[in-house]
C-alpha cells in the first residue's frame, strides 16, 4: 500500500519497548506477530477458561491508565460494564487521532496492528462485549486499509468471529473510517458518528458503560491502551506496573515533534525524565536552545524550559509541574519561536474545530482567536491580556465536552509563562524574539 517505513525504526522505540518491541516497520503481518509471541495472551485466557473478573483484576493491578489523554484507570473502566446485562455490549477503540502533535496511534496501527486486535479481543472477553469497532481518523486512509487487512487475517486464523479458537467466546471486530473531525476524538461524539449522526458530544450522565453505542453498554479505550493489554496478560499486572511507577504502570509512547534533531515516536517507561526523552530525540535541532514544551498535545498547558527539564514523564509528575501528560504528544520549541504566533496557531485550530453545540465554546473560541490575532498583528490593547484570561475562564468547565478546556488551557498557560512577549507585542507592535519563526 506504499506506507512508509519509519526512519531509525529499530532504535526509536527504546530498549524497554512493550508495544513496539521487535517492530521494524515491515513485520506487521499476522505471521510476524505470531513469531513475536502474538495471540499467546488470548490463547492463554481461552485455554485456561480464565474468569473475566480475573482478567480485569490483572489489568487493575497493572495500573494501566488510558493512553488517549485523560489517563483514567483502564481496569476500573472495564469493571463499570454491567456483568448481569444479558443484551449486546460493545467495545470501541478510539483511533481518531486528531490532536495536533500526536502521531503514535497511527504507527501502532501501521506497524503492529495485531496487538490492537488481540487487546480488543481480550477486553471483549473480560467485559462480555460481543462486538467491537475501531474508529480510525479520517485523514489516514492507508492506515484504515492496513487495519482492514489485519482484521481479515485475524478472522481467517480464528482469532475473531464465532467460537474463537474452539471456545465458547465470540467476538466480532469492525473498522470504521471517520472523516477527520477533531471533535470525534471525544468518546461520545465518536459514538454518535459511528451511529451515522453528526459528531457532537452527548451529555453525561448517562455514561457509555450504561448507555453507549446504539444505547447499549459500551467501553471506549484508546489504541495504545488496547495494545498494552496482551503484555499484561502474558507477564502479569505486577510486571507491567514495575516498568513504570506506582499509579503509572508500564511504558508510554511519546510523539516528539518540533525543534528536535530526530522527531518520532519513542516508547519509554513512565517516569523517564524529559531530559532523557529529549536526548533520545537527538537533542535540540541545530544546537538551538530549549524555550518551551507542550508535554501532552496541543490542548495541554505549555511549560517553560526550566520546569520541563526538571520534570519526569508520567501522569502525576507532569500534573505536579502544572500541565498534563495527555496523549503524550511532546511539542518542543526553541528560542526562535514567538509564543504569540504559536498561540495564534493553536487558537485558530480550536476555533475551527469547535462543533458549535455549546455557546461558551462556539463563541468563546472565536473571541480568543481574534484577540490573539490582534496582538500578533500589532493591534493589541493593554487590556487584552486580562480579557483573554477572563474569556478562557468563562469557557473552561462550562461545556459538554473538554474541547472548551482544550481551547482555554493553552491561552492561560502561554500568558502565564510568557506574558512579557505578549506585552511586548502590545507595547511595541512587534515581536520580542529577533528573527522569530
Amino acid at each position: 500500500m506504499g506506507l512508509p517505513v519509519p526512519p531509525f525504526a529499530t532504535d526509536l522505540f527504546g530498549p524497554a519497548a512493550v508495544i513496539m518491541k521487535g517492530v521494524d516497520g515491515l513485520n506487521w503481518r499476522l505471521r510476524d506477530y505470531e513469531a513475536r509471541g502474538g495471540y499467546a495472551a488470548l490463547k492463554k485466557i481461552l485455554a485456561g477458561k480464565t474468569p473475566p473478573e480475573q482478567v480485569i483484576a490483572e489489568v487493575k493491578k497493572s495500573a494501566l491508565r488510558g493512553r488517549g489523554g485523560a489517563g483514567f484507570p483502564t481496569g476500573l473502566k472495564w469493571s463499570f460494564m454491567p456483568r448481569s446485562y444479558t443484551g449486546t455490549k460493545y467495545l470501541v477503540c478510539n483511533s481518531d487521532e486528531g490532536e495536533p502533535g500526536t502521531f503514535k496511534d497511527r504507527d501502532i496501527l501501521r506497524y503492529n496492528p495485531h496487538s490492537v486486535i488481540e487487546g480488543l479481543a481480550i477486553a471483549g472477553y473480560a467485559t462480555g462485549a460481543a462486538a467491537g469497532y475501531n474508529y480510525v481518523h479520517g485523514e489516514i486512509w492507508e492506515v484504515y486499509e492496513r487495519m482492514e487487512q489485519a482484521v481479515e487475517e485475524a478472522r481467517a486464523a480464528g482469532y475473531l468471529g464465532s467460537h474463537i479458537l474452539g471456545s465458547d467466546f465470540s467476538f466480532q471486530l469492525y473498522n470504521h473510517h471517520g472523516w477527520g473531525a477533531y471533535i470525534c476524538g471525544e468518546e461520545t461524539a465518536l459514538l454518535e458518528s459511528i451511529e451515522g449522526k453528526k459528531g457532537q458530544p452527548r451529555f453525561k450522565p448517562p455514561f457509555p458503560a450504561s448507555y453507549g453505542l446504539y444505547g447499549k453498554p459500551t467501553t471506549v479505550n484508546n489504541t495504545e491502551t488496547f495494545a498494552a493489554v496482551p503484555y499484561i496478560i502474558n507477564h502479569g499486572g505486577d510486571a507491567f506496573l514495575s516498568l513504570g511507577r506506582p499509579n503509572n504502570g508500564g511504558t508510554k509512547i511519546f510523539s516528539v515533534s518540533g525543534d528536535v534533531a530526530r522527531p518520532g515516536n519513542y516508547e519509554v517507561p513512565l517516569g523517564t525524565s524529559f531530559a532523557t526523552l529529549l536526548a533520545m530525540a537527538g537533542g535540540m535541532r541545530d544546537g538551538g536552545k530549549l524555550k518551551a514544551v507542550i508535554p501532552g498535545g496541543s490542548s495541554m498547558p505549555v511549560l517553560p524550559a526550566g520546569i520541563m527539564m526538571a520534570t519526569d514523564m508520567d501522569f502525576d509528575s507532569v500534573a505536579k509541574a502544572g500541565s498534563m501528560l495527555g496523549s503524550g504528544a511532546v511539542i518542543v520549541m526553541n528560542d526562535t519561536r514567538c509564543m504569540v504566533k504559536c498561540l495564534l496557531r493553536l487558537a485558530y485550530f480550536y476555533y475551527e474545530e469547535s462543533c458549535g453545540q455549546c455557546t461558551p465554546c462556539r463563541e468563546g473560541t472565536g473571541w480568543l482567536y481574534r484577540m490573539v490575532d490582534r496582538i500578533e498583528h500589532g493591534r493589541g490593547r493593554s487590556e487584552d491580556l486580562d480579557l483573554l484570561d477572563n474569556v478562557a475562564d468563562n469557557i473552561q468547565g462550562r461545556t459538554i465536552c473538554a474541547l472548551g478546556d482544550a481551547a482555554a488551557l493553552p491561552v492561560k498557560s502561554f500568558i502565564k509563562h510568557f506574558r512579557s512577549e505578549f506585552q511586548h507585542h502590545i507595547d511595541h507592535k512587534k515581536c520580542l524574539v529577533p528573527n522569530y519563526i
